[in-house]
């Protein structure tokens, strides 16, 4: 039997999976590895960590898989988006990486909508966001001009980690979509951009497909991993993107809820002329010549991994979520906005904060938890009614990451977004799809979409139940009013809170 391994480079933890010729995953490893967070709104990583704790997973791996690493073939990687990794001329570090829920460069943004206006929609298809990659080049420039002097790459973190396997520079376009400089239909970094902002262009990394071999393992990573030094590496992809691969959004049709740190809501398609006027995003995909369009909630599975540690440190989620199944429908009444770090779809808006709202003394700890989970699959709904506002028929989602590991959180989604939630067997979202990759580019299936229909199987339906989705809708329609009646308080108190 031989083997690939996906290695998923997330924003709390690396997670690398062994996986099979027939789509079975023999052995997983995960290395947690912390955020840097000086300041409010910062938030960053030292790119070291995650080549440390990959190479220790991988060792891990290979020692404890009981599989001869002759056998593992070929590796490729998802990633976390748009974090910003710096090179200097001899390819080291120049700082710590700002991450994609940094929201520090609310006025870089301000700048690249009025330098660009409607071009940057025309060129990149997203708008100007914090998360995104070229505002925080801008910020570098204007904070931190002699680290920009210095730069001689700019990388995503996904292709720092994989240029530290393998000594190869470049960057996939489905990544490479997230920073703001790709011109997404020519596939192509845009000279338009680089020249208005003055960034040199020789810092932008040569471009690749998803599914290309770009080298193997160095010895040294070899030695060190356990790894043949004649595994095949292949350049990967972002990590929606590779959850789109891993959960088979690969035709029209289809469509993905994700939920991990943040939320996403992705739909397949399959060319980039459908204008959704930048209300979601729309991205390259990692299957050759696609694309993908999806909303993001910047704190979904982050809201209740905060409630746990805030309010129930020492209880499972497991027991968490079984006492949240009973409370009712609407959690007695209160409304949880999952605005913890900003949010991103449908607002916009780096400065909202969360809010229990409609909270009374007849409240336990059972309904604000369920409060947290509704509050999350309301927010990524408000990314299913813009879809389905511009004509998309979404009657079928696949669900995955951690809101597909609870019974109660599928039967939420499947009434919220009234479709049927699909979940799937050996469930593992981005992980999987960078494992598919590297099946794929070892040519053990014709395509991804071949190796999907192997390696992919449905393991449970949810429908949707009539009543329930009637008092959802209605539950709803209050969580959206909760923004527009709140939002000049939530700046009041972050501006407050943000004065020296």
């Amino acid at each position: 039997m031989k083997y690939v391994i996906g290695v998923d480079l997330g924003t709390s933890s690396v997670k690398v999976l062994l996986v099979d010729q027939n789509g079975n995953i023999c052995a997983s490893v995960s290395k947690d590895y912390p955020l840097i967070q000086i300041r409010p709104g910062y938030s960053e990583q030292d790119p070291e960590q995650w080549v440390q704790k990959t190479i220790q997973a991988l060792k891990q791996l290979t020692t404890e898989s009981n599989v001869s690493v002759e056998d593992i073939e070929g590796l490729s990687f998802s990633g976390q988006m748009h974090g910003l990794v710096l090179l200097d001329e001899h390819f080291h570090i120049i700082r710590n990486a700002i991450l994609w829920n940094d929201t520090r460069t609310t006025s870089q943004c301000r700048k690249i909508d009025q330098q660009l206006g409607g071009k940057l929609l025309e060129i990149t298809k997203n708008p100007a966001l914090e998360g995104f990659t070229l505002p925080k080049i801008l910020w570098i420039k204007e904070n931190e001009p002699e680290n920009l002097q210095k730069t001689r790459f700019f990388l995503l973190p996904k292709d720092y980690l994989r240029f530290r396997l393998t000594g190869a520079i470049g960057m996939d376009y489905s990544d490479a979509a997230g920073t703001l400089l790709l011109d997404i239909v020519n596939k192509s970094w845009s000279t338009d951009i680089l020249r208005i902002f003055e960034i040199p262009e020789h810092i932008c990394p040569p471009l690749v497909e998803t599914e290309d071999m770009v080298g193997t393992i160095l010895p040294e990573v070899a030695f060190e991993s356990g790894l043949s030094p004649a595994t095949k590496v292949f350049a990967g992809g972002a990590d929606n993107a590779c959850g789109a691969i891993g959960a088979g959004i690969l035709s029209e049709g289809k469509a993905l809820c994700s939920i991990g740190t943040s939320g996403v809501f992705l739909s397949y398609e399959k060319d980039s002329t459908k204008n959704f006027g930048g209300k979601v995003h729309l991205f390259n995909h990692g299957q050759k010549n696609s694309y993908y369009t999806m909303g993001v909630t910047l704190a979904a599975g982050y809201s209740l991994a905060w409630f746990k540690n805030t309010f129930a440190k020492d209880e499972s989620f497991t027991s968490l979520l079984e006492e949240a199944a009973l409370s009712p429908i609407g959690a007695g009444g209160l409304i949880f906005t999952p605005f913890l770090v900003g949010e991103r779809t449908p607002y916009t808006d780096a400065k909202v904060r969360g809010t229990f709202t409609g909270i009374d003394s007849s409240h336990t700890k059972r309904d604000f938890t369920r409060a947290v989970l509704e509050g999350i699959v309301f927010s990524i709904n408000e990314s299913v009614e813009i879809f389905r506002n511009y004509g998309k028929t979404i009657d079928k989602v696949i669900s995955i990451g951690g809101g597909a590991k609870s019974d109660l959180w599928l039967q939420i989604q499947a009434d919220v977004f009234n479709a049927k939630v699909i979940k799937l067997q050996n469930e593992q979202g981005p992980g999987m799809g960078a494992a598919m990759i590297a099946a794929s580019g070892l040519e053990w299936f014709p395509s991804l979409k071949k190796c999907a229909d192997a390696f992919i199987q449905e393991a449970k339906v949810y429908e949707p139940i009539p009543e329930n989705a009637a008092r959802y809708q209605a539950f709803y329609q209050v969580y959206k009013d909760v923004y527009p009646r709140t939002v000049a308080i939530n700046h009041q108190l972050f501006d407050l809170k943000n004065t020296r």
